[in-house]
Formats: C-alpha cells, structure tokens, sequence
C-alpha cells in the first residue's frame, strides 16, 4: 500500500467524483429539484481558484517542513506496525484531528472567519464540496504537524490526507438520502447536511470529515430529522469572491477599533463568532 501516490489517487478519485457531479447535476435538472444554481456555483468557482492558489503556494512548504520535522519523530511507526496497520492509525489520527480542527474553526472567530467561505453557500450539491476558503490551507497545516513529531511518515500522511479529502466531497448533497447503520459510523450525505444547516438544532454539529463517531464521543452529533436550511445564520447575499473571503475580517476589524480594551480585543479575535463584552449584553439584555 506504500507504493500509492497522491498521482494515483487524483486518478481515481477526481473521475469518479465529476461523474458524480455530472449526475447530480442531471438529475436535479430532469426532477426541476435546483440542487444548482448559477450564481452560487460561480462564487464556488472564484473560491476554488484561489483556494487552489494557496494551496500551490504553499503545499511544497508544506510537505518539505513535516518532513524536517519527522527528523525528530519519537517513534518510526513503519517500523513497529505492519503496513495496514500504519494505514488504518494514519486515517484514524487525520481525522481525529480534523474533528478538533473543524470544530474550533466553528468556535474561533479569527478560523471562522477563514472558514465561513465555505458554509457561505446556500445550496447542497456536490460542488459546495469545492467552495473552500483562500487562507483555508494555511489556517488548517499547523495542526497537522503533530503527527510527523509522532512518528507518522509524511508521505503516506499526504496519500491518507488525500484519500480523506476526497471522501469528504461525497458528503456534499442532496441526491443521495440517508444510508441507515453507514450514518452511525462515518460521514455520510445526511449527516453532512445537518453540518450545513442553520437550524437552531444543527448549529455546530457534526464536525467528522470520514468519520462520525468522534462527534458522538465528544458530544457534537446530531441526526438528520427536520429538513435543512442550508447557509449562514445571516447569509451574505452575495457570490463575489472577494466579498465572501474578507467578509468577517471587515467585521473583525470595524469592532477591534471600537474595542475598550486588550481583552475585547482578543475576545472579538478568538472568542466565538457573536461574541459580545459585558458591556455590550448589559445594553442588549435591557432593550
């Protein structure tokens, strides 16, 4: 299994998924369902082309400072573990990882910012998969470099990272309706939508990328019951790119400068997004 590149992967997988596309897209248009809609998908397009930008921008970077880092490995895990196992613990640890990842960049104003890109979308379709935020790449490595210090041999993580990402596509629609005992272990469409949805109930659930299981360990599962409103609890009205990518920081910034101290500074940064002072609830709390 060592032997897989990230080439064979983009082979495979990348045919499969616009195909996928493709009969999404088909369908929806022969039912009149309008799981596509023209000006949401070009804002999808101007997302992409910047994610992938980054994505070029850096990747090298990337990859080349994890494997310095796995000079300083505490264990060489393919050494100690047969093959499959190595592969088995490398999925497990990337999403596990990434649940804590998604998780904060929902909970972190300044990751949320960068995040919301992606949750800006008020359709469900396989497409949205691809609506990922420009400074998303760089927002998302630092917690990843754990696991070359671990033991974990970065070219098989990109391969398993890969693998995941790619998965992660499949979870974005409409099309395909619940999948029974499937959605109590992995990231399956129904459980992904509620991740999408505004609905009070929905709100900050659902964080696995290939799994589900750590969303109910860690308390954040819900199940798909009431239909999903899709967006953002005030959608933006908007597909401009730029407009959607600098959206927060622009809010960000306007209530830095009316900040009364260090402490509401870092809170409108790192605190939760509609995070307010005292101040501010005391005032809200009277009206």
């Amino acid at each position: 299994m060592q032997a897989i590149s990230t080439t064979t992967v983009y082979a495979v997988g990348v045919p499969i998924i616009l195909v996928l596309i493709l009969i999404e897209a088909m369908t929806s248009a022969r039912r009149n369902l309008s799981f596509y809609e023209s000006g949401d998908t070009w804002g999808t397009i101007g997302l992409l082309s910047g994610n992938i930008l980054t994505s070029a921008a850096i990747q090298g970077t990337t990859l080349g400072f994890s494997f310095y880092l796995y000079q300083f490995r505490l264990f060489t895990l393919n050494t100690i573990l047969e093959s499959w196992q190595v592969w088995l613990i490398t999925f497990l640890t990337i999403d596990f990882i990434f649940y804590w990842y998604h998780r904060a960049a929902h909970r972190v104003r300044l990751l949320w910012a960068i995040h919301m890109n992606h949750h800006s979308s008020v359709e469900m379709n396989f497409s949205v998969a691809f609506r990922q935020a420009w400074f998303g790449p760089i927002s998302k490595a630092p917690f990843f470099m754990v696991m070359p210090l671990v033991g974990f041999d970065p070219s098989i993580t990109v391969v398993a990272a890969l693998c995941s990402r790619l998965w992660g596509v499949v979870g974005h629609t409409q099309w395909i309706g619940k999948l029974g005992w499937l959605d109590s272990i992995f990231n399956t469409p129904s459980t992904h939508r509620v991740h999408h949805g505004t609905n009070l109930e929905y709100i900050d659930r659902n964080y696995g990328n290939l799994f589900i299981f750590w969303d109910r360990l860690f308390g954040t599962y819900a199940k798909e019951q009431t239909p999903v409103i899709f967006g953002l609890v005030k959608n933006l009205n908007t597909n401009n790119p730029f407009k959607i990518t600098f959206h927060t920081w622009a809010a960000i910034a306007r209530d830095i400068q009316q900040a009364q101290s260090f402490y509401e500074i870092i809170g409108y940064i790192l605190g939760p997004p509609g995070w307010l002072p005292s101040r501010k609830m005391t005032v809200i709390n009277k009206l």
